[in-house]
């Protein structure tokens, strides 16, 4: 058993695009990914272009009405992280993602903290009035390219943080004493190239934690990490929480 694994009672994991993949939903940087095959698209999540250009908008809107994640389901990684908390190890998820997978695998709403929003919400800009992403989503597919807020007419944004736009304060607070109160940092499927979410990696291991990261390709953080692990994200992740459970059980 690995030493990281042993005795840990309190565990902390940021998660970025990769986790999701075998979920069916692409990530960004990879070679499949989705600003890796159309880098112009990129532009659509950049909040001053689509603040101030419909037909950026209307690229946005159209990539999302269409998008995988709507539909996707948990995978073996986001379930076995689901389980790992279920033993009663105290696990808390920092997640870059906004596809909500983490809490339809298993994971209460307050043991996940969505560092970059949920796609599963919407907002208008000028009135603040909410709304359901589906609601959105159903008038894209219904024929308006770029639906406005129905109440103002002001710019309907799905509830997630573009390029350009800060993290929330209080959800960057929150984050950091997650990631320094944990014993065991797991950061799994994230480029870690995105900050100030990658930076809680650091964060971690000033405070005294192991940290393990779950990768396919090399990040900035690998040479402060205690373990850096190359396999598949979905086989990886379950022998990794299940050395935990024996560990903290032993």
């Amino acid at each position: 058993m690995n030493e990281w694994a042993r005795g840990v009672k309190r565990v902390a994991v940021l998660t970025g695009a990769g986790i999701s993949t075998d979920s069916g939903i692409p990530d960004f940087r990879g070679p499949d990914g989705l600003w890796t095959k159309d880098p112009s698209l990129a532009e659509a999540f950049t909040y001053d272009r689509f603040m101030t250009d419909g037909e950026v908008r209307k690229r946005f809107w159209s990539t999302y009405s269409g998008h995988t994640a709507w539909v996707a389901e948990p995978n073996p990684a986001h379930r076995a992280l689901a389980e790992l908390d279920q033993s009663g190890v105290a696990l808390r998820v920092l997640t870059q993602n906004i596809d909500g997978l983490h809490q339809r695998a298993g994971l209460a709403d307050r043991k996940v903290l969505e560092l970059h929003g949920s796609m599963h919400k919407a907002a208008c800009t000028k009135c603040e009035a909410t709304v359901t992403s589906a609601d959105v989503i159903a008038r894209v597919r219904a024929g308006e390219p770029d639906p406005p807020c129905a109440q103002c007419g002001g710019v309907l944004k799905l509830g997630i943080v573009l390029f350009g736009e800060y993290l929330d304060g209080d959800v960057l607070g929150q984050a950091e004493k997650i990631a320094a109160a944990s014993q065991l940092f797991l950061a799994i499927g994230s480029s870690l190239e995105v900050e100030p979410a990658a930076s809680m990696c650091a964060v971690a291991v000033a405070a005294g934690a192991s940290l393990v990261i779950i990768n396919r390709d090399p990040t900035p953080y690998d040479r402060i990490a205690t373990e850096v692990i190359r396999e598949p994200i979905g086989t990886a992740v379950p022998k990794v929480c299940a050395e935990i459970m024996a560990g903290s059980s032993g």
